[in-house]
Parts: C-alpha cells; structure tokens; sequence
C-alpha cells in the first residue's frame, strides 16, 4: 500500500490499524492519493497498482485527462462527505430564505422592508437536483425543518424519503413545482449547465406572495449557466442563491454576484477541511477491507457514467 504525495495522522491509524504496510510505489499493490488534485500524480503507474482510490468526490477532471484507465480499479470519495456537504446546503438554504446577506451588509434598521419578505423552509418544496449520495443526509434534514422533497435523478429511481422522485427527462417540471432547488449532482458531460434562463425561470414562486425560490448549489459549478444565473439574480427571476462552488473558480473579483444582496457566497467550504481528512481516512478504512477480502469496492469510478 502506498500513500502519496503524503500522508495525514488519520491515514496513518488506519493504516496501522489495519497492520498494512505502507511501502514504495513500485512495490505496493494500491495507492491512496492524497491530493486535492492531479498535481504531482505519477505519469505512469506500475502494472501492480490493482487500486487507486482519490480523495475528491468530483472526478471529472480525472476523466477528462485520461488518467482513469481500465486497468484497474479506481475509486473516489463519492459519499464520504455528503453528510457535511448536506449541512452546508442547508445553512445556504435558510440563509438565504432568511435574506442573510442582505441584513448582514445593512447600516440601518430594515425591519419594515424585509419582514414581510424573510421566508421560513417549513412547508416548502425543495428539489434536489442529481439526487445521489448526498440526498441520503440531505432529505431528513430538509424533512427536519418541514420541508417536502422533489429527488430528480438520471434514472427516475425512487429516492428513499422523497415525496417524488423523477428522471432528468422532467427536470423542468419539477422545477415548477418546487418552490426552491439544491444542485448535489455529478459534474458530467450530461450535466453541463443543466440549469440555465429556462429551468431559472421555470422555478417556482410562493403560492403565499409570488416570491420566486431560491437556488442553492453544492455541487459544481459547471451545472450552472453563470451568466444565466447572474442576469436572473440581477432581475429577480429568482429571489436569491446560495453558492459554494462557481464556474469558474475560484470566482473572479471582479464579478456582479459579490455585490449583489440576494447572493450568499461561501469559498467551497461545504466540506470542512479537518472533518474532510477524518471521513476520508474512514472510507480508506472501509475500502481496505473489502480490497482484502476481494469485494466490490464503495465508490467504484464507471467510466461509462464519467463518476
């Protein structure tokens, strides 16, 4: 077992608990990359690598440069954080509904203006867009602060706690009938900005007030259209964001969202650095096991499905 480009004081109990030996590359029969990107990962692998496992849950890039081959078994992090990543989603959701930004940059008083408009998440509709991994800590969460969920994902496959779960085919109608979304999808050829003017303009207004929703996303920011989203935060087609990943990224200063009060703006933060080494050295943990004992591996890279 190798770890590169270094290892973390989670890894290392793990790999000590586990009585694994952590050796050279060319002697190893697995490595466990460590960095946040392909900077300095080996050109050519060794015959003997049978498993790479990558600490990042997006593995696009990865695809895209050729570096995930059929030769051997490669995993991401696919569910490792989703439980963090929810939280996340939801903080931008209520701060948003709660019109955070707004108050938060206020020198006066705006109670008269803005009571009537701060909005609660209990009875809303909340599609969650690429339903996936991230759905199963995302949903009770939502369900917690009674929220009802919209699950749209590739297949239609029925999510667990949803009210509803539809294909992407009816993306747009789902929309419609949600009051606000959370983007939590794969970035894919597929899903390149799957939310532009159309599916902005599709999202549902409050029955209560005509207020249009809110859109949150989590995922990448290349399932967004930017310019679609700045114009329809600018003119109000959509009451607000929450964002914590941008295309591109990191996002240039110079752009309108940062001035803009309906824009809530975290630096891809969802996933806390110190809980993000902890749960990743679990997933290692787990999928060590089951490399020993010859079993399917947790977050298993299908290149068919570029995830």
């Amino acid at each position: 077992m190798a770890v590169l480009p270094n290892s973390t004081p989670y890894l290392d109990a793990v790999l000590k608990s586990a009585d694994v030996v952590v050796s050279s590359l060319d002697d190893a029969q697995a490595l466990i990359w460590t960095g946040s990107d392909q900077t300095g990962f080996p050109s050519c692998l060794p015959p003997a690598i049978e498993w790479v496992q990558l600490k990042s849950a997006g593995v696009k890039p990865w695809i895209d440069s050729g570096r995930v081959d059929s030769k051997r078994r490669w995993t991401s992090a696919v569910g490792a954080y989703s439980a963090d990543v929810a939280e996340h989603a939801v903080a931008l959701l209520l701060g948003s509904l709660r019109q955070f930004t707004l108050h938060a940059r206020a020198n006066s008083w705006l109670k008269d203006s803005t009571w009537s408009t701060v909005r609660s998440l209990r009875g809303r509709t909340v599609a969650i867009v690429g339903a996936g991994s991230i759905d199963r800590s995302l949903i009770p969460l939502l369900k917690a602060h009674g929220a009802r969920v919209i699950a749209i994902n590739r297949s239609g496959r029925e999510v667990e706690g949803a009210e509803r779960t539809v294909s992407s085919r009816d993306l747009d109608e789902a929309l419609a009938e949600a009051d606000d979304a959370v983007l939590a999808g794969a970035s894919t050829d597929e899903t390149l900005r799957i939310i532009g003017q159309k599916q902005l303009a599709a999202l549902g207004s409050d029955p209560r007030d005509g207020t249009p929703g809110v859109l949150i996303n989590i995922a990448r920011g290349d399932l967004v259209d930017h310019a679609a989203l700045t114009d329809a935060l600018r003119r109000r087609i959509i009451s607000g964001a929450g964002l914590d990943v941008f295309d591109p990224e990191p996002l240039p200063a110079e752009d309108p969202l940062w001035g803009m009060d309906n824009v809530l703006i975290t630096p891809h933060v969802a996933n806390p650095r110190i809980r993000m080494l902890e749960n990743f050295a679990d997933l290692v943990q787990e999928n060590l096991r089951r490399f020993a004992c010859g079993r399917e591996l947790k977050a298993e890279i299908d290149l068919s499905r570029s995830y």
